[in-house]
Order: structure tokens, then C-alpha cells, then sequence
């Protein structure tokens, strides 16, 4: 006897076998499922709009791709293959970012292989799971890493000359980059720290300018740099 959960999990290709109307209805529930998350994501984050309609549209590419696969081995390691030799020279997303991606290929993934009704319940799942733990305080009690950039002069000796204010602002402060500007007559130090918990960033940055001639500070996130090697 087939239940309402056999419908509800089971796949709608047959045997697996493709025919019009599946394809019809899994593409189009792709596109629904597809915009569902696109909005979830809209909802207290920054984004594009370029960003928004690939999430909207990617779990109907992952689709087909894995319709026209259909189970064929051969296909499936040149599809492999083919994707391997795509670049992405944008800047790396945020976590989040990442997650949607990959819950939209997951989406794509299910209603290819026929399991759209998995696919509208993981995203329902994924999407009010990832909204409730952003508005929660679950992972805040960590101090994130950060980028510091330190502009001093040629003339001075800058090796440990920031020791003793990183002991009282950071709990980890580690040189990853020296190199020169101006014409050799600036050096810049580039640093990754922890700051210690509820250190004032104002206070650090007022105490190394007494030491490096008032010349620039930077505080930032850390920037991931983009590699251009074939």
C-alpha cells in the first residue's frame, strides 16, 4: 500500500527513467525551491543581486546536469572532469555565502534524481535552522582573527618595538608580511592578531602611532587574496 510519506519521499522517475512531464516538474520545482532559498538569504544579510539569482537559479542547472548523468559513469567523470576546469577568480564568499551554495547544489542534487519532495523539506529545514542560529548567540564567544597593517619609517628598527602593547591588546600577534613602500623610505608590517576580550582597538592603534611617527594603521578582517596561477 503506498502512503502519503511514500509519495511525499519517494522519487518521481520511475525506474528511473526521464520522461517530459518529470523533468517539467522537477525544473520547476527547482526554480521555486531556488527562490525560497535566494529569499531566506535576503532576510538581515548583505548581498548582490548577481549573487541572489544564481542562488535562485543554480539548483535547476545542478538538475539537469544530474538528469543528463542519469546514473551513466562515464558521463558523470567527464561531467567531474568539465567542472574541475572552471575558475573562480571573484573573491571568496563568507561562510554563509558558501552554505547557501551548497544547499542550492544539494537541492539540485535531490529534485535531479526525482526526490523533490526531500529537497522542499531539506531546504525548508537548512534555511529556518540557519536563520535562528544568526539571531542567536551560538558561536560568539570566540574573538575572530584579524589583518594589521603597520606603517613605519626606513629609519626605524621595528623588530619587537610593538612587543609589549600586543602582550596587553592580543592574545596572539604574529608577523606574516614586511615589505617596502615609497621609494624604500616606508616599511610595511603586516601583522594577524587576536584581540583580548573587550580590548579597545582605539587604545592599541593610539599607542603604536606614538611609535611609528603617526604614520598609518589599519585594523581590518582578513582578506583572502585572489591566486592567478594557471
Amino acid at each position: 500500500m503506498v502512503t502519503t510519506v511514500d509519495y511525499i519521499f519517494g522519487s518521481i522517475m520511475a525506474n528511473g527513467t526521464i520522461t517530459g512531464t518529470a523533468f517539467l516538474l522537477a525544473t520547476l520545482c527547482s526554480l521555486v525551491i531556488g527562490v525560497f532559498i535566494a529569499f531566506m538569504y535576503t532576510i538581515k544579510n548583505s548581498y548582490s543581486k548577481s549573487y541572489i539569482i544564481t542562488l535562485a537559479l543554480l539548483p535547476a542547472i545542478v538538475q539537469v546536469v544530474i538528469m543528463l548523468v542519469n546514473g551513466n559513469i562515464g558521463a558523470g567523470v567527464a561531467v567531474a572532469g568539465a567542472f574541475s576546469l572552471v575558475r573562480f577568480r571573484s573573491a571568496p564568499g563568507s561562510g554563509k555565502e558558501i552554505t547557501s551554495i551548497f544547499l542550492a547544489m544539494a537541492v539540485g542534487l535531490a529534485t535531479g534524481m526525482g526526490y523533490i519532495g526531500i529537497a522542499a523539506i531539506f531546504a525548508a529545514i537548512i534555511t529556518i535552522a540557519n536563520l535562528i542560529l544568526s539571531n542567536v548567540s551560538f558561536g560568539n564567544g570566540a574573538n575572530e582573527e584579524k589583518t594589521l597593517k603597520i606603517t613605519v619609517p626606513e629609519g626605524l628598527d621595528f623588530e619587537g618595538i610593538f612587543d609589549d602593547i600586543f602582550e596587553r591588546y592580543t592574545t596572539k600577534a604574529d608577523l606574516v608580511e614586511v615589505k617596502t613602500s615609497g621609494m624604500g623610505s616606508l616599511y610595511k608590517l603586516n601583522y594577524s592578531i587576536i584581540l583580548r576580550s573587550k580590548a579597545s582597538t582605539k587604545g592599541m592603534i593610539d599607542e603604536m602611532r606614538q611609535r611609528n611617527g603617526n604614520l598609518e594603521i589599519s585594523c581590518s578582517r582578513p582578506v583572502a587574496v585572489k591566486s592567478e596561477e594557471l
